[in-house]
């Protein structure tokens, strides 16, 4: 499903050179549950950037369900992300001036389907727990509500691949445990690959994979 060759990451400055991914080869296939670990400026939240095709590599190539997206003009970049990929923030990165329905509505209407993706939004609502805040706005909700509705939005369009970006990781432990076993059910309800940057034990133990980064380089996969 995910395969990477060869991925470079390089920032030029005046002063120097800073090599934040030096060369990772990896191959995620479809419906693995893989954690991404490492210490903080090892490159876990760049190379999950670079799968969402949210940067740029300096160099390698990301395939996506066999498809590559390195090079990709912004406009099929975007249609690619939608079809292929949801993504979940640590911050929720919900509209503020949407309601919980509206949000998790967002990606199916972005797509340009036609019909009617209310049923969905409601399904997804009612499995996250909270068909009761469906017309309330981020506002209204707690953390982990909103990480919650964030969940469902990622699921609305169906993508075969989920990336999550420590997504417990402004959550008490409760809530955490909460988006955990939802993120596990999900993943296992719909069939998607997940692959989540983590620094949370108990989150990386439940994976099916562990992919641990030093300076920006596999050293550990098992």
């Amino acid at each position: 499903m995910i395969q990477v060759r060869g991925l470079t990451k390089t920032i030029v400055t005046p002063t120097h050179t800073v090599e934040i991914l030096r060369g990772i080869d990896l191959e995620i296939p479809r419906g693995q549950f893989a954690a991404i670990m490492g210490p903080s400026g090892s490159g876990k939240s760049t190379l999950l950037g670079l799968l969402a095709g949210l940067d740029s590599p300096t160099a390698g190539d990301i395939l996506l369900d066999g498809e590559s997206i390195t090079g990709l003009e912004e406009d099929d970049l975007a249609l690619l992300r939608g079809r292929k990929i949801g993504f979940v923030f640590q911050s929720y990165q919900l509209i503020p001036t949407l309601t919980a329905e509206e949000n998790v509505l967002l990606p199916f209407e972005l797509s340009g389907d036609s019909g009617d993706g209310t049923t969905r939004a409601g399904e997804l609502l009612k499995s996250v727990g909270l068909s009761d805040r469906r017309d309330h706005y981020p506002v209204q909700l707690s953390g982990g509500e909103q990480q919650r509705v964030a969940l469902a939005r990622a699921f609305m369009a169906r993508p075969p691949i989920l990336l999550a970006d420590e997504p417990t990781g402004n959550l008490d432990s409760a809530n955490g445990q909460h988006v955990l076993e939802l993120l596990l059910t999900l993943n296992q309800r719909e069939g998607t690959t997940l692959v989540l940057v983590t620094h949370d034990p108990q989150l990386s133990g439940r994976a099916g994979r562990r992919i641990t980064l030093h300076d920006g380089k596999v050293v550990k996969d098992e």
